[in-house]
């Protein structure tokens, strides 16, 4: 067979480089042709929209005591809501909806890896999120320039966002592997919502606040690096606080102790969530069968 000297031998196939390029554009033009994506979109700004005109009317005292204050308050929060959004948005169904809804069948059928397939989606997913969230920033640093100008951007608002961009990677290689578990899209999504924005919450607080034990195994914990470098001082690696008891003698043996990861820790954790939940994800669905 003639050999096309730009190409090669049409019946090569590409390699996986190539493959998960391929699989990355078109996964990635479906989330922008997809009504999750505007949905997420109007969110964002609707959300950013609201901090302006709280910002804008109310004008709290706090929040405008400096820079740092003010991108704090607008950052801290909402930003790693955003990021747990966008994960969900984009990830919940990523791999399970190719089981749900029977595609996946047709797309292993073709000679294409199942790694260049699912690390192919989640740098789709990715790519969509950080648009999201580009966004967000946008809106976010527009407000900040417009009260203090162009100079009062502080260095740790820059290090906030390169942590979100770390969190993000971590929490799709979560929702991923959730999504890679389940073979029912609902069942993946609700088990990334309830575990992102309530069970690990809840376990952070339990562990440390009640039981004094370092939560270093839960994401949203070592996520808190978002919102704590834009406080100065950064908070105090360990903080325990006594609560006085009905009649005002003592603290009535009760101690509520609050832990905040240092940025090594942070960056670690999210690190180490990403390494093993993207492999584990890509083993399970190199594993599962197509019907």
């Amino acid at each position: 067979m003639a050999k096309n000297p730009e190409f090669g031998n049409r019946n090569t196939v590409p390699n996986s480089f190539s493959q998960t390029f391929t699989m990355l554009k078109y996964s990635f033009l479906e989330y922008i042709r997809s009504r999750r994506f505007f949905v997420l979109l109007i969110i964002a700004v609707a959300v950013g929209a609201i901090l302006t005109g709280v910002m804008g009317y109310f004008r709290p005292q706090g929040s405008f005591a400096s820079p740092l204050a003010f991108y704090s308050d607008w950052w801290g929060e909402s930003g790693t809501f955003m990021i747990i959004l966008s994960a969900i948005f984009f990830g919940g169904d990523a791999i399970s909806g190719e089981f749900q809804n029977k595609t996946g069948y047709f797309i292993v059928g073709n000679p294409i890896r199942r790694s260049a397939i699912y690390v192919g989606k989640w740098l789709a997913a990715l790519t969509a999120s950080l648009a999201i969230l580009a966004v967000f920033a946008l809106m976010t640093i527009g407000n900040g320039v417009y009260y203090f100008g162009a100079s009062g951007l502080p260095y740790q608002f820059v290090e906030s966002l390169l942590f979100s961009v770390l969190y993000m990677v971590s929490a799709l290689g979560l929702t991923f592997f959730f999504s890679a578990m389940f073979k029912s899209s609902t069942v993946a999504i609700l088990t990334t919502v309830i575990l992102l924005l309530f069970v690990f919450s809840l376990v952070q607080t339990l562990v440390a606040g009640l039981a004094h034990v370092q939560p270093w195994f839960i994401i949203t914990y070592g996520a808190q690096i978002i919102g704590n470098v834009l406080m100065n001082p950064y908070p105090s690696p360990v903080t325990t606080r006594g609560f006085t008891s009905a009649s005002g003698g003592g603290t009535g043996g009760l101690a509520l102790t609050t832990y905040n990861a240092t940025i090594p820790q942070g960056i670690t954790i999210l690190l180490v969530y990403f390494a093993v939940t993207i492999i584990a994800g890509l083993v399970m669905f190199e594993r599962k069968e197509f019907t």
